[in-house]
């Protein structure tokens, strides 16, 4: 078990196992306003062939770096973009989506986001969703991604205490190349390991 994230550290599930754990299994996943949200694309296409239902929710900011229709055409389901705006055709329809998950996840998980979800608002689609969810029976893993000086911010590392301690499961980040043309930490987990890592929570490893 990572000492970081508090996530089973194991290798990639055989796809038989993940199917097995996914089948039917249905999936929010929560993306914001970063760049990195071109490889949650990746992600989403990853749990739509294991067998999960696939919801992707996303802030205003995110559809600026990845359209809502990408992510509608690779989960085959509508996209939620607005707490405003019903796909369904329920009322409180954050409730709904709330009450059926078997588990969220969150990438990528900007600083901004980290922020909103310590202090426990619920102003946009992912943060509302996110505030419904029982987190003693449904598990939220956020995947945190920014620059090295914002995850370095002593705020960020504090929210990130917070969020451990209210039971979210950090995934990463790791160190590498990013957008802003620097090296270190605060890139975001590459799809495959958030793939691992919300199968060992779901299946209990």
């Amino acid at each position: 078990m990572s000492a970081q994230s508090g996530i089973p550290v194991i290798g990639l599930l055989m796809d038989d196992a993940c199917r097995d754990i996914l089948q039917d299994a249905r999936i929010l996943v929560g993306v914001t306003g970063g760049i990195a949200a071109y490889k949650t694309a990746t992600l989403v296409s990853m749990l739509a062939q294991a067998g999960a239902q696939v919801t992707v929710c996303m802030t205003e900011s995110a559809q600026r770096f990845v359209t809502p229709l990408t992510f509608e055409a690779l989960s085959g389901r509508a996209v939620y973009t607005s707490i405003w705006h019903h796909v369904e055709s329920y009322g409180t329809e954050h409730i709904a989506l709330a009450r059926d998950a078997r588990a969220m996840v969150i990438a990528p998980c900007t600083m901004d986001c980290l922020a909103r979800l310590a202090l426990g608002r619920a102003d946009d689609g992912v943060s509302l969703i996110t505030s419904a969810i029982d987190r003693s029976r449904t598990p939220i893993l956020l995947a945190p991604a920014m620059n090295t000086t914002m995850w370095e911010q002593p705020a960020t590392q504090r929210n990130i205490k917070t969020l451990r301690s209210d039971g979210f499961g950090i995934i990463g980040p790791g160190d590498g190349w990013q957008a802003c043309r620097k090296v270190g930490p605060g890139r975001m987990a590459e799809p495959d390991e958030i793939f691992n890592a919300l199968c060992a929570r779901l299946g209990g490893s």
